[in-house]
């Protein structure tokens, strides 16, 4: 008869103690190594009895060190981007400025006035906090932050449109990530989606019609962030719109996606603006945060003071309102931005969007020779002209110019470099390109070029 081959195996505490992992329990909790320790005999169980051999005692142990030391992480981390997308969502979008990063450690690591007013001694609200800047620096009558643009969208239909008829040009119906689409968000609200036009051509007309039948109790414009109708097309724009709403007495309601507070920010790009919607007429605007305003993730609602107040008082507002420490960023965000010149260079989306190719070049060049001397001759680095997105989707068809380090070698080497650049301790994330592996200036700070040659000369460390 032959003998059960799981036998072999160490028992739980003859593992646990053995000198690897009492030394683990020093760095991490004793709770974690024990799981990594289930979690390995299951594995190896299950192998043995496939036919495989009993690892030594030694080489489990410090399977188990390994996995509990990787389970003590956080999964969430900081990683550099090198792609040239600089709202890039599965990123995390617009990075904060430092000035946003210090009023939220500020306010996490105690008490705050989040609810309170200091000079009333009563409750107050956390709206008050950003109203007012949004409000100066749009022209709004009022202003309301909530967790996300879409969370805004759906709040402005439930409180303003509920039950009514709302017009929308049918190429308007978009969808964005995560497959949130704009009938759906508008049915769970409870509007009722009156299509208008084509998806190429709608003209006012289209909307009168539904309004002047009494299908529609509300207009809606919908910016197509991530995609653009090209060719045979007519748009109704909203300074139209508002004569036929305020002829009729109805909201007209304009989700921007992703804008900034006026042109003055991106001078040289055609992105929307806020303050330019309301002055066209748009009776409530809302937006994302954390896009190309530059702060964090966070939907403004800005507009006529009887709209603004009655999303402020409807059941959903307190679902979807924002958290203090996303507050506590957007207003440091907005206090920045009262100065549209300096917001250019001390917002980090800004300043990547802003920046002119010749500094561009510059810096490629800088990180293409310190890249060159940290990786050795085996590698060929050089400077290349490249093109940036915006991302987000925001400007889908406006183009970067930029320029990049590119480092090329033989076949599979910038796979190869690729993963490398991934796995290390900061991951850095970048992009092949006809057998060359791309690092976009645009997207990295001075600490970032820093990182990535300190990877840099980790992978040359490792192929001696």
């Amino acid at each position: 008869m032959c003998e059960n081959p799981l036998r072999a195996l160490p028992k739980m505490d003859v593992l646990l103690s053995h000198p690897i992992l009492l030394a683990a329990r020093e760095r991490v909790p004793y709770a974690l190594v024990r799981q990594a320790a289930r979690d390995k005999l299951e594995e190896v169980r299950r192998a043995v009895l496939a036919g495989a051999a009993v690892p030594s005692v030694d080489a489990l142990a410090g399977d188990i060190a390994a996995a509990a030391q990787t389970m003590s992480r956080p999964g969430l981390k900081r990683v550099i981007n090198a792609t040239g997308v600089v709202l890039h969502t599965n990123l995390g979008r617009a990075p904060l400025a430092p000035q946003a990063a210090e009023a939220v450690m500020a306010v996490a690591e105690g008490y705050s006035n989040l609810e309170y007013d200091l000079d009333n001694a009563c409750r107050g609200s956390r709206h008050s906090h950003v109203e007012s800047l949004l409000c100066s620096l749009t022209g709004a009558e009022a202003a309301m932050a909530v967790n996300n643009n879409a969370a805004a969208v759906f709040l402005m239909l439930s409180a303003l449109a509920a039950g009514k008829g709302v017009a929308v040009s049918r190429g308007e119906l978009v969808e964005i990530g995560g497959a949130f689409r704009v009938p759906e968000i508008m049915a769970a609200s409870g509007a009722v989606l009156r299509e208008v036009g084509t998806t190429n051509k709608t003209r006012l007309s289209d909307y009168e019609r539904a309004v002047l039948s009494g299908e529609a109790l509300a207009l809606l414009k919908v910016h197509t962030s991530n995609y653009q109708i090209v060719g045979f097309t007519e748009d109704t724009p909203l300074s139209q719109l508002s004569g036929l709403a305020a002829a009729h007495g109805l909201p007209l309601l304009c989700d921007l996606g992703s804008c900034v507070l006026s042109p003055a920010f991106l001078p040289s790009l055609p992105a929307p603006s806020a303050a330019v919607a309301l002055a066209d007429g748009a009776d409530v605007v809302c937006f994302s945060g954390d896009k190309l305003l530059g702060g964090p993730q966070a939907g403004i609602v800005l507009g006529k003071k009887r709209y603004i107040d009655a999303m402020k008082r409807h059941p959903l507002a307190r679902v979807v309102r924002i958290d203090k420490l996303s507050l506590a960023a957007l207003e440091a965000t907005l206090l920045l931005l009262r100065d549209p010149e300096s917001a250019r260079e001390a917002l980090p989306a800004l300043s990547m969007l802003n920046a002119r190719p010749e500094d561009l070049r510059a810096r490629a060049g800088d990180l293409a020779a310190g890249l060159g001397e940290a990786l050795g001759e085996d590698y060929t680095v050089s400077v290349l002209p490249c093109t940036g997105q915006v991302g987000g989707g925001s400007m889908p068809n406006e183009a970067l110019p930029g320029f990049c380090a590119a480092v090329t070698a033989g076949p599979g080497v910038p796979q190869g470099l690729e993963a490398a650049f991934r796995r290390h301790e900061v991951p850095i994330l970048c992009r092949i390109h006809h057998g060359a592996l791309l690092l976009d200036v645009r997207t990295l700070s001075a600490e970032d070029e820093r990182e990535i040659l300190r990877a840099a000369e980790s992978v040359r460390r490792s192929e001696r």
